[in-house]
């Protein structure tokens, strides 16, 4: 009996050392980068507000079928697809993130009415948001958040 009591101890030892030492590693692969973000796929308008009302259908539709591609050398291609707009704003144009990366800045204005500079509102494996002030005739000039999808 005097054994068995002695045994139990050491059993338990060796079964957490064993428990414990046996997993796998699991290191977590490290977290992606902004620019890992806006380059792993290509981006498609998804819906637009302002003052948080949205405002997608107000939206030309030549505009919402445009699709952004943003490469690692710091170019981003946009592309007009089906419906072109009379003022074409295709093309390749260059990109920076700035301001400790929550500036989004492209070469081009690629909205009317827009600017260069876009606030980086949200970036996911999923979603791009962004906004920026637009002044839109008559409108006064407003706060416009722009989500993008994959």
């Amino acid at each position: 009996m005097r054994k068995q009591l002695l045994l139990a101890p050491a059993f338990l030892v060796i079964a957490f050392a064993v428990v414990t030492g046996c997993g796998k590693d699991k290191t977590s692969a490290p977290a992606k980068t902004k620019t890992d973000l806006l380059c792993q796929s290509s981006w498609k308008f998804d819906h637009a507000t302002a003052g948080g009302v949205d405002i997608s259908s107000s939206i030309n539709a030549c505009l919402k079928d445009n699709i952004a591609t943003f490469s690692s050398n710091k170019n981003v291609v946009l592309d007009e697809g089906t419906n072109v707009c009379s003022t074409s704003y295709a093309g390749t144009y260059t990109w920076d993130l700035q301001s400790s990366e929550t500036i989004l800045h492209i070469s081009g204005i690629i909205f009317p009415g827009g600017s260069n500079d876009f606030t980086l509102v949200s970036l996911t494996e999923t979603n791009l948001v962004v906004s920026q002030v637009m002044t839109i005739s008559p409108f006064p000039p407003t706060t416009v958040e722009v989500t993008f999808k994959h």
